[in-house]
């Protein structure tokens, strides 16, 4: 058996070590709203904001909006697609998360993790989680003591 290794031989995971959801290495997400989910749901773009009323375009709209305000072009990536849970209302959205490559390298494709907001938008503190769940250096809408 080779050291570290388990007797299936595959390296053993450090048990102090982090998933690659909870890395804080760079990252960046593609978050797909699906444009064509009926239904709203009613909660604020940022926390302490008031709450708003958002159907899938809105949702789409709000988060692109977002992002753009943030400066986060470079890391997220806002698109409308399909995000599952097409059998009853939405609005569902979709976060994949990406490793960041290095400038001469070309994006891959292969997900390090992935969270949907299948029929679970309303119960955020606010639409900008789904960017702040996902991208933890991104948490420009917290507020000291929340």
């Amino acid at each position: 058996m080779t050291p570290g290794a388990s007797r299936t031989g595959h390296p053993r995971r450090d048990p102090g070590s982090r998933s690659p959801l909870q890395s804080t290495a760079a990252r960046r997400l593609v978050v797909t709203v699906c444009p064509r989910e009926r239904g709203a749901v009613v909660l604020p773009l940022e926390r302490g904001g008031h709450a708003t009323r958002l159907d899938a375009t809105g949702v789409l709209a709000a988060l692109r909006a977002l992002v753009a305000r943030r400066g986060l072009g470079d890391q997220v990536q806002v698109r409308d697609g399909c995000a599952g849970g097409c059998w009853s209302t939405g609005p569902n959205v979709d976060v994949r998360v990406y490793a960041v490559v290095a400038p001469s390298e070309r994006d891959d494709h292969v997900a390090l993790g992935w969270k949907t907001y299948v029929y679970s938008l309303p119960t955020l503190a606010s639409l900008a989680d789904v960017i702040d769940d996902n991208l933890p250096r991104a948490r420009a809408t917290r507020r000291a003591g929340r």
